[in-house]
């Protein structure tokens, strides 16, 4: 069995959580969230149901040296919670010009409880990656991850559209940036 990979990026601390680095042994909590039809279906790369061997892959590449998108946990232990309520990942899109793409998803069982907002939030506040914008996109349908992004600070900047796995279809799509300090 191999053992997690020192990952160069920074753990997130705040009161309620930790922002870390996946760990080989969030599989089965991967598993079990990101399997959850409410969950892949606001995804755009989450299939359901989940094939074998795809998170162990997922893994794989957030701990992998030549990763293009750096993924935490949100880890709730600190404050008596569960080791993973969800996944957000920062994606990089231009080293030149320091762009980013944030994604994220939470367990169905903390919808509603602040913690996207948190989490996205922490990830501002930290700009592990100096990035001088972050980018974000929702399914028009998905109005709670919207709200998320707008809490956060991101600026609407238009209509497009994403394929879901999940759903096997092209989705409409609301586009969001924001500037970094």
């Amino acid at each position: 069995m191999k053992h997690d990979a020192i990952v160069t990026q920074p753990v997130v601390d705040t009161d309620r959580f930790m922002l870390r680095p996946l760990r080989r042994s969030d599989k089965g909590l991967i598993e079990l969230h990101a399997g959850d039809l409410a969950v892949a279906r606001m995804t755009t790369s989450i299939p359901h149901p989940l094939p074998p061997g795809m998170t162990e892959a997922y893994i794989e590449r957030a701990l992998s040296a030549e990763r293009t998108e750096d993924v935490w946990a949100i880890d709730g232990t600190k404050d008596g919670g569960e080791e993973l309520m969800g996944v957000i990942g920062l994606k990089r899109l231009s080293e030149v010009e320091k762009q980013c793409e944030v994604g994220f998803w939470v367990a169905p069982a903390f919808w509603n409880t602040g913690l996207a907002s948190a989490a996205v939030q922490a990830l501002i506040d930290a700009n592990p990656c100096e990035h001088g914008t972050m980018f974000a996109s929702v399914f028009q349908d998905n109005p709670a991850s919207a709200r998320v992004l707008t809490h956060c600070g991101f600026q609407y900047l238009g209509d497009a559209e994403s394929y879901s796995v999940a759903r096997q279809a092209t989705v409409p799509t609301w586009t969001y940036s924001r500037k970094m300090k």
